[in-house]
């Protein structure tokens, strides 16, 4: 991943609070991004709002999943745990599966394992997958994005799908 004015989780002090540039404060797992204090100071400024990885992982995510041709996301232990993860009564899907962040005080990298359906352009995919993950993080957290690999770890064919839907031994 990019680290270009990137936060480094590993460089931050012993403490998990890290002092940055314009007041900015970086904790571990979060960017805080520092407004003004003051009675003087206009309402939107007074305060600091912090962004979480989880929430660029999951905007990301969901952003990857809209486009068509993208079928699953994460490696093959990831998809597994996951489809057991989705039977269970209660369970919720993860839509931060195979989505890896990297986030700064003012930017973000992101990572993604995407598996793709049979017989749809790959790199027309990856491409329309870059873009919407791209304005999603942009637009909703204001982050700007400096980079989006795109991994295809798999193709989904269309007989996986007749192997899934067959008819069990027992009721």
């Amino acid at each position: 991943m990019a680290t270009q004015e990137l936060t480094s989780k590993s460089a931050a002090s012993s403490s998990t609070e890290k002092e940055l540039v314009g007041g900015q404060k970086s904790t571990e797992g979060a960017t805080t991004l520092a407004g003004r204090t003051g009675a003087s100071e206009p309402a939107a400024t007074r305060g600091k709002t912090s962004i979480a990885d989880v929430v660029v992982v999951k905007i990301s995510g969901m952003a990857a999943r809209e486009i068509p041709g993208v079928h699953d996301m994460g490696g093959g232990l990831s998809r597994t745990i996951g489809a057991v993860r989705d039977r269970v009564p209660g369970g919720r899907p993860n839509v931060g599966r195979g989505v890896k962040v990297e986030v700064g005080e003012r930017q973000t990298a992101i990572d993604l394992d995407i598996v793709v359906e049979y017989g749809v352009p790959i790199t027309d995919v990856a491409h329309d997958v870059r873009e919407n993950v791209i304005a999603a993080v942009e637009r909703i957290t204001g982050l700007e994005v400096v980079e989006v690999n795109v991994a295809i770890n798999d193709v989904h064919l269309p007989d996986d799908d007749r192997d899934a839907t067959a008819e069990t031994r027992v009721e």
